[in-house]
């Protein structure tokens, strides 16, 4: 059935902490945003920033809603979010009664709309669009699971569908300390008391989106994942097993390609070591290997904790570390461990001193000579989204802080998850830049792999680490068949370079190592090779 109500839902992506909306993601908000105009009534026409950059224009509708806006900076490899600049040359492009929602609201440009919405421009647009006052609400969980169910079908539109396509699913809204406020710098506290949407809410949308092709999934949106399902009314609650454990053993048996999940509080699991064992075992079972939990330490400086009313102290987080690596460091079929801590930092909350820098690089040393493992190290400039901060960051001294981490503590990071010769299956290739071919495998936080030669882009290889750098890893297709692999591709090979591979390229074919060894020479160098090569023929 046709609506006569034609509503243009534009994506310029979004990119929070618990909103991944930049592709190879797509986020649950544009998805709600959908559901709700079709709830409305209306046909929906879904376009993303990236189809108006390859020439796409934007339909005649009678109502056209912008989703825009990164509340945390990030790099990114194919795509980015819709800059100011591209928003202010779309405006006058779009037709009907004109929204926009997500960070780019509070921006100066917002006047030019209709209505800037900040805080759920699902629930704004749909008053709108059914005679209501547009203002500034959050949506009930009968809007919030009937949207996602009615809004799945724009996955189907979105450019990288069905592959490498990652869609979010939230599990709640808010935060267990509420009533405190929180951490000062969150917004999630604001929202109130949490919001649980149950298992079987969650599940019916993630079998709503494996009908339509979907092979990857996140559970996101939450503060604490371990918290999921919890109706404790403490500041730390005590976790509930048994929702975490039908929530994720149903998601497990939908057969997603990728299930993977995001922040976790420290200070439950380690408070509640019992109960937060049980969850993440759970999650360790049911998700793919490569899976994060990111914690919320944000400093270790113990006067920032207090001033700023922080999750956890640098004791929890070290505790909750120990656990998850204990749980979760066996290495999965993908190559990767199964289940690894992330940690973010927040520079410029108010305490901070000189100091902090120093506390927060002992605190990371500490983990780095225990053995443990951490995925993944968020160091970012507190966003005055809440309220104003104090503290101004010096930036030559938080840009030698990144720069110590990357070098001291990020390397042995990856030497350690990412051994020499470990093979990461599934890479999928996404960009050329010269002869370096860089792609990631499908995930939260994949690891950005660079292979030394060109391959095909928008496929997947099997991938052996040989290198590392300070946020991504070298390798080498795998396996490596020498007889077929171009010049360039032979001179990647650890100990080979640019005199030996032509040497080796121009006697191509060979059967053996031995017959490698008449031409290289150096015994030492081909025993390193026995591992990465195999004779097949050209």
């Amino acid at each position: 059935m046709t609506s006569d109500i034609k509503v243009a839902v534009i994506d310029g992506y979004i990119d929070d902490p618990a909103a991944l909306g930049v592709p190879p993601y797509i986020s649950p908000m544009i998805r709600a945003i959908a559901g709700a105009a079709i709830d409305a009534g209306a046909d929906v026409d879904y376009i993303t920033i990236d189809m108006i950059r390859k020439g796409k224009r934007i339909p005649n509708t009678d109502v056209s809603v912008v989703l825009s806006g990164n509340t945390v900076p990030g790099k990114y490899l194919r795509s980015m979010p819709m800059s100011l600049k591209e928003l202010d040359a779309l405006i006058p492009n779009l037709k009907g009664w004109k929204l926009i929602g997500g960070s780019a609201a509070s921006s100066d440009i917002a006047n030019k709309f209709d209505f800037a919405v900040k805080k759920d421009i699902a629930a704004s647009l749909y008053d709108g669009m059914t005679g209501k006052e547009v203002g500034e609400r959050l949506r009930t969980l009968d809007e919030w699971n009937r949207w996602m169910l009615l809004g799945a079908r724009i996955v189907t539109q979105h450019q990288d569908f069905p592959h490498p396509l990652m869609v979010e699913i939230e599990s709640y809204r808010g935060c267990h300390r509420w009533k405190n406020g929180g951490c000062s710098y969150c917004i999630e506290p604001i929202k109130g008391k949490p919001l649980m949407r149950t298992p079987q809410d969650i599940l019916a949308e993630a079998r709503v989106l494996k009908n339509l092709g979907i092979r990857n999934i996140r559970i996101g949106g939450q503060t604490c994942i371990i918290s999921y399902g919890s109706t404790s009314e403490e500041e730390i609650p005590r976790p509930n097993p048994n929702a975490v454990s039908e929530l994720f053993h149903g998601l497990k048996e939908l057969n997603f390609d990728i299930i993977h999940v995001d922040n976790a509080n420290p200070a439950v699991i380690s408070k509640y070591h019992e109960e937060s064992k049980k969850v993440i075992e759970t999650i360790t079972e049911c998700c793919t290997p490569g899976n994060v939990l990111a914690l919320g330490m944000e400093s270790a400086d113990h006067r920032v904790y207090l001033k700023n009313n922080l999750n956890s102290t640098s004791e929890q987080v070290l505790d909750a570390i120990k656990i998850i690596n204990e749980i979760g460091g066996e290495r999965g079929d993908n190559g990767l461990p199964k289940l690894l801590p992330g940690l973010n930092f927040i520079c410029g909350l108010d305490g901070e001193t000189i100091d902090t820098y120093d506390l927060n690089l002992e605190f990371l040393q500490k983990i780095t000579n225990e053995g443990l493992m951490i995925r993944r190290i968020n160091i970012r400039q507190v966003l005055p989204i809440r309220r104003a901060f104090d503290v101004k960051v010096d930036q030559k001294i938080f840009k030698k802080f990144k720069e110590t981490v990357r070098e001291d503590i990020d390397r042995v990071m990856l030497e350690r998850i990412f051994p020499a010769g470990t093979i990461l299956k599934n890479v999928y290739m996404e960009l050329h830049d010269g002869n370096i071919t860089f792609g990631r495998q499908i995930g939260s936080y994949p690891i950005l792999v660079g292979v030394p030669y060109r391959l095909e882009l928008e496929r997947s290889y099997d991938i052996q680490i040989t290198d590392w750098g300070y946020r991504s890893v070298t390798g080498i297709s795998y396996p490596f068949n020498i007889n077929k692999m171009p010049m360039s591709a032979i001179g990647s090979l650890p100990g080979i370079g640019k005199k030996r591979s032509a040497n080796i390229f121009v006697h191509k074919p060979y059967r053996s190592f031995d017959d490698l060894l008449k031409i290289v020479e150096d015994p030492v160098v081909i025993t390193g090779l026995k591992d990465l090569i195999v004779f097949e023929d050209p």
